[in-house]
């Protein structure tokens, strides 16, 4: 057991009812024993980012967990989301009915068999970053030293990201 802690989940759906995937998602997360939800950034549509051509576009949100739960149970937890949720993981990068990344555990930094934290490339991407933004823009990065605010600062909104609203 951990002392309680916040972390941050990614997530992603492109389809059938993408935003009630999300939501199903999130209440499931909040039912977890260790696991209580705080906040949901909006929900943002984007194209597909790698894997096969002509996927339908993505919903993206970031969640805020209060959580005591190690990483690797808390990801062990997500995968058994997606699959309770019909996600199937036939390709790389393919379509999903929802994907669930674990972002940040507090502040640790890892690179274990199975699980990098922070979660790679999320300074890169911004259905990621944008959504994270809204929740903790003055959250340092582990490893970087850089707030989310001064890596959305200076950047240009992502012309391929569309902020939806709450969800």
């Amino acid at each position: 057991m951990i002392e309680s802690l916040t972390a941050y989940l990614g997530f992603g759906s492109n389809l059938g009812n993408r935003l009630g995937f999300m939501q199903q998602a999130r209440q499931r997360l909040d039912a977890l024993p260790g696991v209580e939800v705080l906040a949901s950034s909006d929900h943002y549509q984007s194209a597909a980012m790698g894997g096969p051509a002509d996927q339908p576009d993505f919903l993206n949100a970031v969640v805020a967990i209060r959580t005591d739960l190690q990483p690797k149970s808390l990801l062990l937890s997500c995968l058994d989301i997606e699959r309770q949720l019909g996600r199937i993981r036939q390709e790389r990068w393919g379509a999903r009915t929802i994907d669930i990344d674990l972002l940040l555990h507090g502040r640790l930094q890892c690179d274990c068999a199975g699980l990098t934290l922070p979660h790679p490339r999320l300074h890169e991407r911004p259905f990621v970053l944008y959504p994270l933004y809204e929740l903790a823009p003055n959250l340092e990065l582990p490893g970087l030293g850089v707030t989310i605010a001064r890596l959305v600062r200076g950047r240009e909104f992502d012309a391929g990201l569309t902020r939806l609203g709450p969800w």
